[in-house]
């Protein structure tokens, strides 16, 4: 009847989960039920879903096994950390430290006692880069392909930024030339290394079309480049690894922004990006 209350077995099971301290969705003596499940109330914690806390022996060790690299990374770092933290400062009175110069300390002393070998080396360097500066412009005005052009903008460009904003002190010893490039004796920025970087820059545009014999030429002659300059106290060391790291990276965010102009150009049916660029050919 409808003034009837629950049938029996339904208030019979209602009061046995009363009984036992259960109710769905309320903890009870540190235990939480979720739709009629018992939950711990631990496990919801910052640490119950963390990677490491699955991590067994087996996997600590795999990873000295098939990430080496990363190991010794790891490695390298506690070591550089020693040495930082326990390195006797230079002095705003004294010269910079340069572990390239003391490397070539002895070419050093041969080029300032036969200035006709630093001229004639130094002149190499800029038919070099000349050699260079014409390839990457040739693979846009020629070829039609954009990226090493584009990079080497944006590496120069950067290059302007930072050497302006942080300007080095000219190293001791410099061995200048007329003939080398910039040609004339003229100011340069020291941070970073643009005979570096665009070398690297046409390298890779090298290997991108698979020209191995002339990437592997220019790396070749970016190492004796690099040997010279640090010879003639031309650069710092970190302005040539540095110069290295410029060009890779300068040439990546040059191939992503072709991508991005290629997706643009197909968009707007060739109209924005043709003009200019007659193929993409990466």
């Amino acid at each position: 009847m409808k003034g009837d209350g629950p049938p029996s077995s339904l208030k019979s099971r209602h009061n046995s989960k009363k009984l036992n301290g259960v109710v769905n969705g309320v903890v009870v003596n540190g235990v939480k039920v979720v739709g009629g499940m018992k939950k711990k109330g631990g496990g919801d914690g910052l640490l119950g879903n963390a990677s490491f806390m699955k991590w067994r022996s087996g996997d600590v060790l795999g990873v000295v096994r098939y990430h080496p690299v990363p190991c010794a990374l790891a490695l390298s770092l506690l070591f550089f950390m020693g040495v930082e933290y326990t390195l006797r400062m230079i002095p705003p009175s004294s010269q910079p430290f340069d572990l390239g110069f003391v490397a070539t300390v002895h070419l050093h002393r041969l080029l300032a006692s036969r200035p006709n070998l630093n001229t004639l080396l130094a002149g190499l360097n800029t038919v070099f880069v000349l050699i260079q500066t014409s390839y990457i412009l040739w693979t846009w005005v020629i070829e039609g392909r954009p990226r090493a052009t584009i990079s080497a903008l944006f590496m120069f460009t950067f290059r302007g930024i930072l050497g302006y904003s942080t300007q080095l002190p000219l190293p001791e010893g410099f061995l200048g030339s007329g003939v080398d490039f910039p040609v004339g004796n003229v100011s340069f920025f020291l941070f970073y290394s643009g005979h570096v970087a665009a070398s690297v820059i046409a390298s890779l545009d090298m290997k991108r079309m698979q020209r191995w014999e002339l990437a592997w030429m220019f790396d070749t002659l970016n190492i004796l480049q690099v040997v010279r300059l640090l010879s003639t106290r031309g650069h710092y060391t970190i302005d040539l690894v540095v110069g290295i790291g410029a060009g890779i990276l300068f040439d990546s965010l040059a191939g992503k922004y072709v991508e991005s102009k290629k997706i643009a150009d197909a968009k707007t049916n060739g109209t924005t990006y043709e003009t200019f660029f007659t193929s993409l050919q990466q």
